[in-house]
């Protein structure tokens, strides 16, 4: 069993060196734009992925529980809105504890799940992929220098940013703008809409 374990070790080792090889070549074409812009078309890319991930993926079990959490929702919803406030309340707390309660968790988890597989995980894979091929000595070795971005604090102190940190900021800018640009296609679609 243990030789078993490590061949399929070993395996999953040499396809995380394949991508990382694959990757590497095809931005190479950015190595003269520095270490910073390659990182932050890998963010790019994979935002653009886990944004198209998590239109397409949905597994029929998120949509079943989607529609019964709606349905027990609003039945909850309408008798909390009866005519009488305390038979309301009675009922709305049957619904909770015989229903709504279960299908909430279930609908949660179901769609935590497909969010780690969509969303999470590339993200996740991209970043170690980044840890991986911006490694200080291979800075060093391709750019001259061993950080991202270097800083001079207040005090004369001098900051060095490497590459998992400019990871994580790209991802919070890029994230940002995406959805800065949504929200502005949106308003302008709207406004073309009510024009016409």
């Amino acid at each position: 069993m243990d030789q078993f374990l490590d061949i399929v070790w070993l395996k999953i080792l040499f396809l995380i060196q394949y991508f990382v090889k694959c990757l590497d070549l095809i931005l190479s074409p950015l190595n003269p734009f520095g270490p910073a812009v390659k990182i932050l078309v890998v963010v790019f890319f994979t935002v653009a992925v886990t944004k198209f991930l998590s239109k397409i993926y949905k597994t029929k079990r998120y949509i079943e529980l989607q529609k019964e959490f709606r349905y027990w929702y609003n039945l909850r919803k309408e008798a909390l809105a009866g005519k009488d406030p305390d038979k309301g309340k009675a009922l709305a707390k049957n619904i909770d504890q015989a229903e709504l309660n279960r299908v909430y968790y279930d609908y949660f988890f179901e769609g935590l799940l497909s969010s780690m597989l969509t969303k999470y995980l590339p993200i996740l894979m991209m970043a170690a992929y980044v840890n991986e091929a911006f490694k200080p000595d291979s800075l060093l070795k391709d750019f001259g220098k061993a950080y991202i971005f270097k800083f001079i604090n207040y005090d004369g102190k001098v900051i060095h940013v490497g590459a998992v940190f400019w990871f994580v900021l790209s991802m919070l800018i890029v994230y940002l703008a995406w959805y800065v640009i949504e929200k502005l296609y949106r308003n302008h679609i709207k406004a073309v809409k009510q024009t016409t």
